[in-house]
């Protein structure tokens, strides 16, 4: 199977001067400003007191345990 190579030819590329270097004010190619890196997704909630319940349950019964265990010996 052959692919073409993703990477730009430096020879062929716009804007770059010869060694690879960029002119100054002027953006590399393949670069773009930050300000559309994506649409912005809130984490999803409601999940995480579940577990949360669950380990401070174990957390008290194992507790418990040893608290029993240290008055009956």
């Amino acid at each position: 199977m052959s692919t073409a190579n993703p990477d730009p030819d430096p020879r062929n590329t716009p804007g770059l001067e010869p060694g690879g270097g960029v002119p100054t004010g002027d953006t590399p190619p393949a670069e773009s400003s930050t300000s559309e890196a994506g649409p912005w997704n809130e984490p999803p909630r409601g999940w995480a007191k579940g577990p949360l319940i669950a380990i401070l349950f174990l957390a008290v019964v194992v507790a418990a345990f040893f608290l029993v265990y240290a008055i009956l010996i």
